[in-house]
């Protein structure tokens, strides 16, 4: 029956879901597109409310489609990108272990979104009711490369400085 496959994509889907709407609609104690498109600000994630609610509708979508065994590896795409950029952005150079501010809960969120893609959602999934289960290690390598891919493109982008205003002539 794969009943504890089942739980864990549900709680860390579950948990995807709280985390993004905090950032899009400040429930849970969040801070909403504006306290944390500031924050985002501050950490050079610019412009940072739209990275905000990048941020927020990656993470509540991906853990919609995860906990409901849907679209499994763009589940899996979605939430590696945040938690990739925030390892990128906020805790590299702290080291992997958390109570040094570092990587380790990022990490290990962003490979059991991808185990799921590998090993694929389970019988009790959405992707398997309808018959569009994809899995496996190809699909799990393509989900961390445009998981990891996708929101430095973006970042990047959105970071670029405004151009000189050129003299009147």
């Amino acid at each position: 029956m794969h009943l504890i496959r089942t739980l864990l994509r549900v709680l860390v889907g579950g948990l995807f879901i709280g985390h993004g709407t905090q950032k899009l609609f400040g429930w849970f104690g969040g801070y909403g597109p504006d306290g944390t498109g500031q924050f985002f600000d501050s950490v050079g994630i610019r412009p940072g409310r739209r990275n905000a609610m990048i941020a927020g509708a990656s993470e509540a979508g991906g853990g919609a489609l995860l906990a409901a065994g849907l679209f499994t590896p763009l589940a899996g795409t979605l939430i590696t990108a945040v938690m990739g950029q925030a390892i990128r952005s906020l805790k590299m150079d702290k080291g992997p272990f958390a109570e040094d501010g570092g990587w380790e809960l990022e990490a290990l969120l962003a490979a059991a979104a991808l185990t799921f893609v590998e090993i694929g959602p389970g019988p009790l999934s959405l992707d398997h009711a309808l018959g569009t289960e994809h899995a496996g290690t190809g699909w799990a390598l393509l989900a961390l490369a445009a998981g990891l891919a996708g929101p430095a493109v973006l970042v990047e982008a959105g970071g670029a400085p405004e151009p000189e205003p050129q003299p009147a002539a």
